[in-house]
Parts: structure tokens; sequence; C-alpha cells
């Protein structure tokens, strides 16, 4: 096998816009498969992949599974365990856009399921192929900060009126809420940073009138290691903070702004158009240093199309996944943390 057929479970935004190019941008695959019900969606599907097959539900693509060699699962959260488990049953690698389940028993279940079939288990944390948190990524890993001390990190967003999706007016059974949407890249990017946690605190809260579930959080993490992460998440940030702060014993890092390529992609721009992808400029690149020195550093390219190259390698070369799935069970393991702890009102135990 040279290359590999890719079937895309849901096209919506995660379906349409974040997976699909990105497949269809890497070489040794193809978008083969679109599972839709939504005849405009279908549409907007074969526009963007002139042979690709859609069928109204899963069930058309499991029963053929010869003609497919990997499925990537971009529902609605609570899909995500119930149609990778199925696909895995088919004998099919999966990946799974986050969170990978709603709760640690089925995520756990699924990465059995992998483990005993031995298939393919991989899931989509695009977000550790951002630019900016490459570049801090560099910075920990040569010691250009000294130790690390503080961690801090936001996605904030200022929407006043709700849009009024499942994310907002879902409930804990759909995976609705910010903290499990956003919290899963926020939790996921400190952990690969600096590794496991002993306690964890979290303050959640419902600020806009209209919806059901979190809409604002923060998230404190204590590292084994001792270092603190401070993690904000928001859709009622009317000024945004700094996307990372990061403070050493000799020096610490600043960056504002999210990195570019998810704008590129809904704006429909695609990886290898022939213009820089993943690049931020010069104006909006963090300073490095200490108080009164610090000086604008280069933000590496963000990367997204790695994650389906490594995937690809994953399936073809016998390489390892581009995100361990184990990662992802100890991430949605924090998360229940935070919650238990925000009920509370104290730190908990991780």
């Amino acid at each position: 096998m040279s290359s590999l057929e890719v079937a895309v479970v849901g096209y919506g935004l995660a379906g349409s816009v974040f997976h699909a190019p990105l497949i269809a941008a890497e070489p040794r695959m193809r978008v083969a498969a679109v599972v839709t019900s939504s005849a405009e969606r279908a549409e907007c599907a074969r526009r963007a992949h002139p042979d690709v097959r859609v069928v109204s539900h899963a069930d058309e693509l499991f029963a053929e599974p010869a003609r497919i060699d990997l499925v990537v699962i971009a529902t609605p959260n609570r899909a995500h365990a119930p149609l990778a488990a199925r696909a895995l049953d088919a004998g099919l690698p999966v990946v799974v856009d986050k969170p990978i389940a709603v709760s640690v028993r089925d995520a756990e279940a699924l990465v059995t399921q992998a483990e005993r079939s031995g298939l393919a288990l991989s899931v989509f944390q695009n977000r550790r192929w951002d630019g900016d948190f490459r570049t801090v990524r560099a910075l920990v890993e040569t010691g250009k900060l000294g130790r690390v001390r503080r961690f801090e990190s936001r996605f904030e967003r200022w929407r006043p009126v709700p849009r009024g999706g499942w994310r907002e007016v879902g409930s804990p059974d759909d995976g609705a809420g910010i903290l499990l949407d956003l919290g899963s890249h926020l939790v996921d990017q400190a952990l690969t940073l600096f590794g496991p946690v002993h306690s964890v605190y979290c303050e959640l809260d419902r600020r806009r009138a209209g919806i059901r579930t979190d809409d604002d959080a923060f998230v404190a993490l204590t590292h084994t290691s001792g270092v603190r992460s401070h993690l904000w998440m928001s859709a009622v940030a009317p000024q945004l903070g700094p996307r990372f702060r990061v403070l050493g014993s000799e020096s610490g890092y600043v960056s504002y702004g999210l990195d570019p390529q998810e704008d590129a992609l809904r704006s429909g721009r695609r990886p290898g158009d022939g213009a820089p992808w993943g690049t931020v400029e010069p104006e909006r690149w963090g300073l490095l240093g200490a108080e009164p020195d610090a000086v604008p550093t280069p933000t590496a390219s963000g990367d997204y199309p790695a994650f389906y190259a490594e995937m690809a390698a994953a399936l073809l070369d016998g390489a390892p996944t581009p995100v361990d799935p184990r990662d992802a069970v100890t991430t949605l393991r924090l998360l229940g943390k935070a919650r238990e702890s925000a009920a509370s009102g104290v730190i908990v135990a991780a």
C-alpha cells in the first residue's frame, strides 16, 4: 500500500475546515469518503473533493470496510467514542477529533480496544502544531528560560451573544462547555511541556443568559516537576490576555494573538497553495528576555499538516502515531478533576 483512502465522518466545521483539507494536502492520503446527512454539506464535500463518495450514515461506510484505510471521527463530542469503537470493530484505524470521548471510562475502553486489535488510534490535538506553542516548546527544551516556574496559557474570545450551538446549550452527556472544548487543548499543551500533575484547582462559570453550560473557566495545574500551569478559557473576555506568558528563572516569554492556521483554513486557504503556511509576521512575534531588555523573537511556523503526515507514516511505515491516545485519556481525566474542584471549591488531587 502506497496511499491511504480516508473517510471523514461528519462534515461540519471540524470535518470540512480542519480535517478534510489537511488530509487532502498529505501526498499519501486521499479524502475518499464523507459521511453526512446534510444535503448542503454533501454538496460542499463534492465541490471540494470531486471524486469523494458521500454517504448519509456511518452504517454504509462500515458495511464496506475494505474500501477504507483510515476513519476520521469529526462529529459532535457525544458520538466520538461510539463511532470510533465501531470503526475499530470494522478493523479500521481511527483518528478522533478532541476530546477522545465524553467520559474517561469510554476513552479507556477505546484505547484498550485499539491495543487488543492491533489498530492505530490517535487524537487530533492539532494545537501541538501551533507556531507559538512550537516556539514555547523550543524555548523550554533548549533551556533559554532557565527553570520554568509558571506557565500561563489562554484561549479567550469575546462572544457576548450566544450562538446557540450544542456546545452552549447541550448537556454534560453531549460533552458541551468551554472546559471540555478549549480546555482539551490547553491541558494537553501543559502536559506536553511539563508532564504529570499532582493537583488541580478550577473555577467554572456560566456567564451568559440562554446557555446551559460553562462559558468561562480557569484551571490551575501543579506539575510534579514544580511548574504551575495557569490556564484560562473564556467566551466572555472583552479584552484578551496574552496567549502565552512563561516565566523562568533566567528569562520570560510573552506572546499575543492566535496561530494563523485556523483563520487560513476558514478563509479557504490550503497548505501547499504556493504561499507561506503558518507564518507569523515580525510585528506579532513574542518577546523573550527579562525587563527591561526583552526583545522580539521569531515565532516558528505553524504546521498542522504534520499531524496527517505523521499519521500516514504510522500506517504505512510503522512509525508512532502523532498523538498517543493515552495522552488524551490523561487530559480527559484532569478535566474531570477540574470539574470536581469547581464543584467543591478546593484543590483536588490528580
